[in-house]
């Protein structure tokens, strides 16, 4: 790996720095010249090309032709302007290094400390309809040269691609220079920009021009299909002979599951769930994003009573029905699922089965969310939500339904099962096996606690009170650990909850981990070869536990 050969020790410290000379390229020029008159009134040179230049001149504000630094024309109808070490040189020394202010005054380079710039309108261009010519000119080169490497030099340059972030800047030079901070924040989303706009670029090629060059192009086309085979299906499974899927790509999200991998949104046809949600407010919806939101939906309408499921990385952290003659049962939803697991709900994504009130917004407003995602939102409610700027706030469509069927890719195909739900649920099915028949109010927690726990990733066990989450243990390889996880989640709140288990405990000891916290009840599948020694230690311990007969395992 190259780098600098000085040792960190010689760098200079450079928090603040004044700005005394900046680059403008900007395609849009949405507050070019409120920016170019700031900066010039506190004694800031400006260097510009083409369009930018002509537009701060026709404002009477002085401006230096980036012609005049590199000493060459600006060429090839602008293909060439600012790709000269004249430019870069003035961008990427560090000037933390001595030996890098010495070779531009040797070289006769004067250092920028600001670089604005926003890149050719692309993606615009494309969805004008424009022929592929057009697009491909559209294709900036010199602008993300410029953005990458004033980004990689934050240390010493500040980069702006966004006209929101001028006021910022403008206050910066004012108070005498960008600090390291602000300067680590613009490098950031400048590199979320060029990011955005070469994944741009790169689906276009996919499928305007790569396509071209196969013989089969059928597979690259914009339009994911897969024909369906029309057979009968003799033995009257849900399960058709041939599986017939037809999505067209929504979106193209800024990353995937990490930042190094490219992801799309394709939606089909048809289709009544959180693809087709309407996004009223907030940053683009991210992958992670899609796929939290659809947990935390999944999760909330396994419900009829108002409720409210917040989740973490496609847990739960907390899930909870409203309180009996609450006033106001979305907002009574929402407290008590969030006092299950506070410190988790930070940054998580809530899903409401009912509309969003003025009452729920003003709790999720006091605290760090990503995603709130409902059937609706009263009025009042989005007035203050869409104060926040980072929320993202999704509705529903109003005939909202899952599929009856899901599908899970693996290598060389995919699996298909119905989906596990609870649309025709009872417990009157469920079997004592220890302890008395429990009370109304108990059952009706055993219950609460059985529905809730299908939406955890197993190995999975949820305590539950009054009908709200107090625990969760999720996704541990073993349920013992998952026993524990839940009990040291819940804390004093274990005492007098009831448990539920998504499988059936294998041995005793993770039904003693949870014995020993103070549960009163418990619900399980059961159907192991040990239950017989599972069943005698909720009999000593005084504990009800029923038998449901059927496992919600969720992978």
């Amino acid at each position: 790996m190259s780098g600098h050969t000085n040792a960190p020790s010689s760098y200079r410290n450079r928090d603040q720095i004044t700005i005394e000379r900046a680059l403008i390229s900007v395609s849009d020029k949405t507050g070019l010249v409120e920016l170019a008159a700031a900066l010039q009134a506190d004694g800031v040179e400006i260097v510009s090309t083409g369009s930018t230049a002509a537009t701060i001149r026709a404002a009477g504000l002085d401006v230096t032709d980036v012609s005049a630094v590199t000493g060459f024309p600006e060429s090839l109808d602008g293909r060439v302007k600012t790709l000269h070490p004249g430019v870069h040189a003035g961008i990427l020394a560090d000037l933390r290094l001595e030996t890098h202010e010495a070779q531009l005054a040797e070289l006769g380079i004067k250092a920028f400390q600001l670089v604005v710039v926003n890149l050719y309108p692309f993606v615009e261009t494309v969805e004008s309809g424009a022929e592929a010519a057009d697009v491909i000119e559209q294709i900036d080169i010199g602008g993300p040269t410029l953005v990458r490497a004033s980004a990689k030099n934050h240390a010493n340059v500040a980069i702006v691609v966004d006209p929101a972030n001028y006021g910022e800047i403008i206050a910066a030079v004012a108070a005498g220079g960008s600090t390291l901070k602000l300067r680590q924040k613009l490098a950031s989303l400048a590199f979320d920009h060029t990011a955005d706009y070469d994944l741009s670029v790169s689906a276009w090629f996919t499928e305007n021009v790569y396509d071209q060059w196969q013989d089969d192009t059928e597979a690259l086309e914009e339009d994911v299909e897969f024909e369906a085979v029309e057979e009968e299906n003799e033995d009257e499974s849900p399960f058709p002979e041939g599986l017939g899927i037809e999505v067209s790509r929504e979106a193209i999200l800024r990353y995937g599951e990490n930042s190094h991998q490219a992801a799309a949104l394709y939606v089909g046809d048809g289709g009544r769930g959180i693809a087709q949600a309407k996004q009223l407010h907030g940053k683009e919806m991210s992958y992670n994003n899609y796929v939290d939101a659809d947990a935390a939906v999944r999760a909330a309408f396994d419900f009829s009573e108002p409720a409210v499921a917040i989740v973490k990385h496609a847990n739960p952290c907390g899930i909870a029905i409203a309180k009996p003659n609450a006033p106001d049962s979305i907002a009574s939803a929402h407290l008590r699922a969030h006092a299950c697991d506070p410190i988790s709900a930070f940054g998580g994504v809530i899903a409401a089965n009912r509309v969003v009130t003025l009452g729920m917004a003003e709790t999720v407003s006091a605290i760090f969310t990503e995603v709130l995602v409902a059937p609706g939102f009263e009025p009042a409610a989005i007035e203050l939500l869409t104060k926040k700027k980072n929320i993202r706030l999704l509705e529903l469509p109003a005939d909202y339904e899952r599929s009856s069927l899901e599908l899970h890719q693996i290598s060389g195909g995919l699996l298909v099962q119905e989906t596990d739900s609870f649309e025709e649920f009872s417990s009157a099915g469920w079997t004592l096996v220890a302890g008395p028949d429990v009370d109304a109010a108990t059952r009706a927690d055993l219950e609460f606690a059985w529905k809730s726990c299908r939406s955890v990733k197993s190995n999975a066990i949820l305590l539950a009170h009054a009908g709200a989450s107090v625990g969760v243990g999720m996704g541990q390889v073993n349920r013992v650990d998952s026993c524990h996880l839940a009990v040291s989640r819940a804390g004093e709140r274990a005492e007098g909850s009831v448990a539920a288990s998504d499988a059936f405990f294998p041995f005793a000891d993770g039904l003693e981990v949870l014995l020993e916290a103070g549960i009163k009840a418990v619900v399980q599948p059961g159907g192991s070869v040990r239950d017989p020694e599972v069943i005698a230690a909720a009999t000593a311990a005084g504990v009800s536990m029923y038998f449901t007969g059927e496992r919600h395992f969720f992978h």
